[in-house]
């Protein structure tokens, strides 16, 4: 591959996506305690080709807010576990934009580029997904946003270079199985942040948790393939069937513990 490879976020472009992301590289991070407060959100402004949102635009203040969330939590179990977390910085963009691993357009869905160590976020998908997907709700789009850090912690623990050196070495199936793994790791770990955050700063309301299963179920690959095209071709899926997404969630914001999310099991990694 020519320079880093963009990690998709959501499963949500209805192009063909390549995918080279995982987590859980070494010793998982068995953490739990109170969260510290403070955190700083850098937006893309000055991203090139990106059309920036008004500041006063509430997608783009709520986005600010949820990604400070992940800051506080991911700041506090990296120091548990005796390491530091780099934070992600955030470009807010409507319609394109240029980032470290190419350009991008609305086509291709919220993502995170390694390169850059960027979450991009169009939010004009964040319409789409309340109406093209059936997936209303602050929630959903809280859940978007802590997939797209999930890619950035993978890269951070080092699993993203192991699985990207893996390109060219495995069939397209077998690389497709990978990426489907990583995929499921970054719902998972998704779900670890809304446990964290939860205990730390009692933030979820009635339905909020509904709100991000219907998420994860409504870009699952089965969902997206049987909407657009009819029917389902698993061999080709890059990111995970509504189940696998849900469940992967499901068990990240139960347990809250990072042992629990090796989606990789017996091949390892």
């Amino acid at each position: 591959m020519g320079g880093p490879a963009i990690a998709k976020g959501g499963g949500l472009g209805m192009i063909v996506i390549v995918i080279v992301y995982a987590l859980l590289g070494g010793n998982p991070l068995a953490l739990i305690g109170n969260l510290p407060a403070s955190t700083s959100t850098q937006s893309g402004a000055s991203a090139p080709g990106a059309d920036v949102p008004p500041a006063d635009d509430e997608h783009a203040a709520f986005i600010s807010t949820v990604l400070a969330d992940t800051e506080d939590v991911w700041n506090a179990l990296f120091e548990r576990a005796g390491e530091r977390y780099a934070e992600p910085k955030l470009v807010l963009f409507r319609g394109q934009v240029q980032s470290a691993c190419g350009f991008a357009s609305a086509a291709s869905g919220p993502f995170y580029c390694p390169g850059d160590q960027k979450v991009y976020l169009d939010l004009s998908f964040f319409d789409e997904l309340s109406r093209q997907f059936n997936a209303p709700g602050d929630f959903a789009q809280a859940y978007v946003v802590a997939h797209e850090v999930g890619h950035h912690v993978q890269r951070l623990l080092g699993t993203t270079d192991r699985v990207h050196r893996m390109k060219g070495r495995v069939s397209e199936e077998e690389y497709n199985a990978l990426s489907v793994r990583l995929e499921l790791q970054a719902d998972f770990f998704a779900g670890v942040w809304a446990h964290h955050a939860q205990r730390a700063f009692k933030m979820l309301e009635s339905g909020d948790i509904e709100e991000a299963l219907q998420a994860a179920s409504a870009i699952g690959d089965d969902a997206i393939q049987k909407r657009s095209r009819g029917y389902v071709v698993p061999e080709s899926f890059t990111h995970g069937t509504s189940a696998q997404r849900v469940k992967w969630f499901t068990r990240g914001f139960e347990t809250g513990d990072l042992s629990q999310g090796d989606t990789f099991g017996s091949i390892g990694l």
